[in-house]
């Protein structure tokens, strides 16, 4: 266990953040940490980036949600529970306090649907166990949450061959 747990925000509209996150993870596994991946609201289960770290000792991975994308205009109640699900989840690896790191990806951007709460993010980092490192994930990350970090970075897109080239996402590059 580490003596005191910062809390990490990977946001911004450029790629990297959960990228950022899993590194994080590659290189606690690598010291002998534990390490819990929660996905808030998405499941992604054929993205390559989750069934690599699946492999690594001392890796929990646990998605709650759909695996399709959603959008704001669309009706979110399943979306919703599952959030509400994941959120429950957390509150129990918070009590165990049994992992050096947590990882909360696409947490922000469950905030920014209105599928959880500003407030039942604050206070769950509020009530994370001191040694428990804490990685948020997510565009849009709302100055409150970004206030309570330690560490705040923001991938910025400069260019994206989605936009410039109309390409979609490649197998073992973007999942």
């Amino acid at each position: 266990m580490m003596e005191k747990g910062y809390i990490h925000i990977y946001t911004g509209d450029g790629k990297g953040k959960i990228t950022a996150a899993l590194g994080l993870a590659v290189r606690a596994c690598g010291r002998g940490l534990r390490v819990v991946y929660r996905a808030v609201y998405e499941r992604a289960s054929t993205m390559g980036k989750l069934t690599a770290i699946k492999y690594l000792p001392g890796v929990e991975v646990e998605q709650f949600g759909s695996e399709a994308f959603i959008t704001k205009d669309q009706d979110v109640e399943f979306h919703r529970a599952m959030a509400q699900k994941g959120m429950a989840r957390m509150k129990t690896v918070f009590k165990k306090n049994a992992h050096d790191i947590v990882i909360m990806d696409e947490i922000i951007v469950a905030v920014w649907f209105g599928l959880i709460s500003e407030k039942e993010v604050l206070t769950l980092i509020q009530d994370k166990p001191r040694s428990t490192e804490l990685i948020l994930t997510g565009r849009r990350a709302s100055d409150s949450l970004m206030e309570t970090a330690d560490l705040v970075t923001e991938m910025n897109e400069i260019r994206h061959y989605y936009n410039t080239m109309g390409l979609t996402s490649r197998e073992g590059i973007e999942n």
